[in-house]
């Protein structure tokens, strides 16, 4: 049955005349062009934004077109690029992956208007990087061809390390960016050598020499997964590449030190995007399947002790930006716990909590750089009293807070009550880490806002203004989705429910196949 299931995705992927995703990665891009031939500052910042927009719209007609009834690749565009290696052009997306699209969109926007003011040097090269970002960014999402997920996830290492050094907001910017950059490229190379054991040890490249038969397409690579004696190793390199990039412990130091040097909107796109655990999704767990199922006990381990470890760190912390880069660790454990327990409420809870760290981590971050842009420090020994003279932040500040940690009624709670479930199904004591985690998250958030937004009014407040009517514009969008989908969940969750029921078949149908092949051979042996 579960045979069939697959067979009828994979028929059921579906190419398309109209290059789509193309344009979609191809737009911003080609606004980098376009600002770089300008000299004008003002023209430039309204033709990045313009561009901007332009591509929130495209990835929304996107959704709105998408078929959530298939569970296959839908908008599929495949190209021969490089034929002596086999590698191609190939994009498409399905209901795990079309969800990012937009909010990649929505995120760049985003920074775009928060940053309209607060860069003043260089101001169309930091346009032209945040766009370069977002058109990579959405080839991250599109590729379906191994090389070319290689190289826009290796695109990314560069622009952020400019974002970071030229405009951060700490005096030691520049050591953050290189210590981002160490950090990734060490994954890098993790991610590079697991493409090449995929491509070199495939069941099809088998029978041949040379590079005639190499495979680097995902979709082939899923018809047939590798030998279960190679399957451990690429599955433990395709997790510590990930695990740098989520990040997962121990190598989640990069993070905390980006969000105090580098600039608010640069960060929020870091926690917002978290493209790590959305690998570990797509790639490392249904191209290594039986090493998936056999050591989704040590990816339960890991996620939990980043859990704990994570919440425990932001407890202790005096800073808002630190506490919002602990904190974001912390739900990337939630989110390896969920998807650990390999069932359906794990992999659509971890859908929907990436989907909402896009909207509620993002926008935390940047409301912490409202507080940095006007008294110059997220010190709460600085802060104080909040509530009285910034009544509108406090309240956006403490509908994304409460979302965070999961209140009913906002896009936290359904995520969160799916990776408990997951957890519960799978182990007792994951949803025992699952809950104290849930426990410390209220802890420090709630600690943290008391002192700075209820204290008493702090001597260094002096008459600072509330939020400006374009940054309330900037947090409307998040909120008016976080009220949406707390309220109707439902709407959200369908869209990766048959990609996720094929994501899940996939990677169990394989360890069935292996249990049964072992049962075979130890009935053949007794006989004998």
């Amino acid at each position: 049955m579960m045979t069939q299931l697959r067979k009828s995705l994979a028929l059921a992927m579906i190419e398309t005349s109209f290059p789509l995703l193309s344009c979609i990665i191809g737009v911003p891009l080609l606004g980098v062009l376009a600002i770089s031939l300008l000299r004008d500052v003002v023209l430039a910042k309204k033709l990045g934004l313009a561009v901007a927009g332009f591509e929130l719209l495209l990835t929304v007609c996107l959704v709105l077109q998408f078929n959530s009834a298939n569970g296959g690749f839908q908008w599929m565009e495949h190209h021969v690029w490089i034929p002596s290696l086999h590698i191609e052009y190939l994009l498409g997306v399905d209901g795990i992956s079309v969800l990012f699209l937009p909010m990649t969109a929505l995120l760049t926007l985003m920074a775009i208007l928060v940053s309209w003011n607060a860069v003043q040097q260089l101001t169309r090269l930091h346009l032209a990087l945040l766009l370069a970002l977002e058109g990579v960014t959405m080839g991250i999402f599109c590729a379906l061809d191994m090389v070319l997920f290689f190289l826009f996830w290796e695109l990314t290492l560069p622009l952020i390390f400019f974002l970071i050094g030229l405009w951060g907001v700490g005096a030691e910017r520049r050591l953050a960016a290189t210590k981002y950059t160490l950090f990734m490229l060490f994954g890098g190379l993790a991610l590079l050598a697991a493409i090449i054991i995929l491509a070199l040890d495939h069941p099809d490249s088998a029978h041949n020499t040379g590079t005639h038969g190499w495979v680097f397409s995902y979709p082939e690579l899923l018809k047939n997964p590798l030998p279960d004696h190679l399957q451990a190793t690429v599955f433990s390199l395709l997790l510590l590449a990930f695990a740098v990039k989520a990040p997962l412990l121990p190598f989640h130091t990069w993070l905390p030190t980006v969000a105090m040097e580098g600039a608010p909107h640069t960060t929020a796109l870091l926690v917002g995007l978290k493209l790590g655990v959305y690998g570990l999704i797509r790639f490392a767990l249904p191209l290594a399947p039986t090493a998936a199922v056999e050591f989704s006990w040590a990816l339960g381990i890991i996620g939990g002790v980043t859990l704990i470890y994570a919440g425990l760190i932001a407890l202790q912390q005096s800073n808002l930006r630190r506490l919002l880069a602990y904190a974001s660790i912390s739900h990337v454990g939630l989110v390896v716990v969920g998807i650990a327990g390999l069932n359906m409420q794990g992999i659509q809870g971890a859908v929907l909590q990436l989907f909402n760290f896009s909207l509620i981590a993002s926008a935390l971050m940047l409301i912490a750089g409202f507080i940095q842009q006007r008294l110059g420090s997220t010190e709460a020994i600085h802060l104080g009293g909040l509530a009285k003279v910034m009544p509108r932040l406090t309240a956006c500040y403490f509908l994304f807070m409460l979302a965070s940690i999961g209140l009913p009624g906002t896009s936290g709670f359904p995520a969160e009550l799916l990776l408990f479930m997951s957890a519960l199904m799978s182990h007792a004591s994951l949803a025992i880490i699952a809950l104290l985690g849930a426990i410390l998250s209220a802890a420090y958030m709630l600690s943290f806002s008391r002192r700075v937004f209820w204290g008493a009014v702090s001597k260094q407040m002096g008459q600072i203004s509330d939020i400006r009517p374009r940054e309330l514009l900037v947090l409307a969008v998040p909120a008016v989705l976080v009220v949406i989908i707390g309220c109707y969940p439902q709407g959200f969750v369908n869209i990766s429910r048959t990609a996720a029921e094929a994501w899940l078949s996939s990677i169990l149908e394989q360890q069935a196949l292996k249990s049964g092949s072992v049962a075979e051979g130890d009935a053949n042996s007794s006989q004998q």
